[in-house]
């Protein structure tokens, strides 16, 4: 299986970049590559849905408006298969295709145009949460978490609910393993998206709440029907963890 682990052995992460915009796709690739990234450029849905499964990459930049298939059911499909973090790009001010890109498991948006700089941040961001490193940076394997029936692998970025395993993203492992560090504290919402999103802060901003609804919704309750994460209005979001016997 395709990028079933968080780490990879190459010394340069590798993207897919699905776009029909062959302009957009070379100026990408003339921001991306002195940085230090592989790249591999396609531009229909149908392609990229193919490279995307045959091929292993830490991280694919899929745009939402392609000529052949829609950007979401390429995102779905890839999703169906792989677990590669996806980063969606979006109509600047669209909120509806951001809001459906995150449902469907994309791990973060970027609004079309965007500056060469937010682009590598973004792209740097979601690596650093699906736990890429070269084997330059290769370190001793992180523990393993256990909370009741949840049980997360920190090395390999999987999660066991009552031993079965659950499908989540990066963002959504990330905010699961920052509940799990912070038991019994309230995470306010500002808090959530500067540390665990990696960007800056803003009250309108709503993608956090949408990676919290999908958590909630793979997780399901306690085993006592209790809600696993809890809204605490005005703040941001408790995970409720299990009485100890």
């Amino acid at each position: 299986m395709h990028n079933s682990k968080g780490v990879t052995q190459r010394a340069n992460p590798r993207l897919l970049v699905v776009d029909d915009d062959r302009e957009l796709c070379h100026l990408v690739m003339q921001y991306l590559e002195p940085e230090g990234f592989t790249l591999s450029v396609v531009h229909t849905g149908g392609e990229g849905i193919r490279t995307a499964i045959e091929d292993t990459h830490e991280l694919i930049v899929l745009d939402v408006m392609l000529p052949d298939i829609k950007g979401f059911d390429v995102l779905r499909e890839i999703r169906s298969r792989v677990r590669t973090p996806v980063l969606m790009l979006t109509a600047k001010g669209d909120e509806f295709d951001r809001i459906l890109g995150l449902e469907l498991g994309a791990d973060d948006y970027l609004p079309k145009p965007f500056s060469p700089r937010e682009l590598i941040a973004r792209i740097s961001a979601i690596l650093r949460r699906s736990g890429w490193q070269s084997e330059n940076n290769a370190t001793s394997r992180p523990p393993i978490i256990r909370s009741g029936d949840i049980e997360l692998d920190l090395a390999a970025r999987t999660v066991l609910k009552a031993g079965e395993p659950v499908r989540l993203t990066s963002a959504e492992f990330d905010l699961l393993h920052a509940f799990f560090e912070t038991p019994g504290q309230v995470l306010t919402r500002e808090a959530l998206v500067e540390n665990v999103l990696d960007r800056k802060f803003s009250p309108f901003d709503r993608s956090i709440d949408l990676h919290i609804s999908n958590l909630r919704r793979k997780l399901g309750p306690q085993n006592d029907g209790a809600e696993r994460i809890r809204s605490v209005r005005g703040i941001g979001y408790l995970y409720a963890w299990p009485m100890q016997a």
